[in-house]
């Protein structure tokens, strides 16, 4: 299944705070900064990469059922392994 690019935007934003926030958090291990510190930014990071997943597969669910091809197209099982795989 393709995604449209224009139902992509919030998910596409939702990434890029996320690899913004990556680098904050690879600045602070290059500049020393507090153990505690960097395992708060990196949680924020994990977490953010998590809902951006899974934003994609809800994104997916719903293009598939807006065509109104429903379960009949759509590979149910394979979309249920991806979600899966993010949990």
């Amino acid at each position: 299944m393709r995604l449209e690019p224009t139902e992509m935007h919030a998910v596409i934003n939702r990434a890029k705070r996320a690899h913004g926030h990556l680098g904050k958090v690879i600045r602070m291990m290059e500049e020393g900064a507090e153990c505690e510190d960097m395992l708060t930014q990196l949680s924020a990071v994990l977490k953010a990469l998590e809902r951006t997943g899974f934003q994609v597969v809800a994104t997916g669910l719903e293009q598939c059922m807006a065509e109104g091809n429903g379960r009949e197209s759509m590979d149910v099982k394979k979309m249920e392994k991806l979600f899966l795989g993010l949990a």
